[in-house]
């Protein structure tokens, strides 16, 4: 009986290496429950990786945001800085602009005045244009004479004209061309006026006797005379005295034809 009994207990015993060989628990063998947590595991790990993927995505924009906003800041500061310039420009270029326009403003009032002087200096002057001219001439006889045979006045009265100094203007032209006009000033005004007076003897005429003026005033009557010939057609009394034009007794301004008055 005994015997029976001993030789049954071993069948009953495990050892540990038969529970290390069973099925259900050999390293190969994984159970559903387990296997489900390893792939929620895997899927929260990839879940982790993508999220740190992400927030090192987000840092990097962050720091270039930074880098974006600093530089913005430095671009702005510059702006105010080079507008801050800028109106300090303005301001220097209005001051050059309005120093300017008073240097202009005096200069034109300088040369207004060297242009009268220059005038009044010639007020016993008169131009006679057209006389031919010849070689060795004297200046003074010459005018003489056109006096006596084209203005038509006595020879006696021709003989008394005093004159401070006659002479040919500008060099000496070719044969051919038009002959130089002749300056002459004359020693009494009241001579001076009674021959200009005799120009109408030279309607028609390729001669002509003016009084004489600068340059620029010569041009500024230029402008007056097409003026002044329109309104006589008109029916008004205009006169053009010096550089100016008066019409029925009223100085004429224009700031398109005679901006020197302005």
């Amino acid at each position: 009986m005994k015997k029976a009994q001993c030789a049954a207990s071993p069948a009953k015993s495990e050892t540990p290496s038969s529970k290390r060989l069973r099925p259900a628990d050999s390293p190969g063998t994984t159970s559903p429950a387990g296997k489900d947590i390893a792939d929620r595991l895997e899927s929260i790990d990839k879940r982790l990786s993508t999220f740190d993927a992400r927030l090192s995505l987000v840092e990097l924009l962050h720091r270039e945001f930074k880098c974006l906003r600093e530089s913005l800041e430095f671009s702005q500061q510059q702006v105010e800085t080079l507008a801050a310039e800028n109106a300090t420009l303005r301001e220097s270029v209005k001051c050059l602009t309005d120093n300017v326009t008073e240097l202009n403003r005096e200069n034109k009032k300088i040369k207004e005045t060297v242009i009268d002087l220059q005038a009044r200096s010639m007020p016993d002057n008169l131009v006679f244009s057209g006389i031919p001219e010849a070689a060795g001439e004297d200046a003074e006889t010459t005018v003489k004479s056109f006096i006596k045979t084209h203005l038509k006045l006595p020879e006696d009265t021709v003989k008394n004209i005093v004159f401070d100094r006659v002479h040919r203007l500008g060099p000496i032209r070719a044969a051919a061309g038009r002959p130089r006009p002749i300056v002459a000033k004359f020693g009494h005004f009241k001579q001076k006026e009674h021959v200009k007076s005799r120009g109408r003897e030279l309607k028609g005429t390729d001669f002509s006797v003016n009084d004489q003026f600068p340059k620029e005033i010569l041009e500024r009557r230029r402008v007056l005379f097409p003026i002044r010939r329109g309104f006589i057609q008109k029916g008004s009394r205009a006169v053009i005295a010096v550089d100016r034009l008066y019409v029925d007794g009223q100085l004429h301004r224009d700031p398109d034809t005679t901006p020197w008055l302005y």
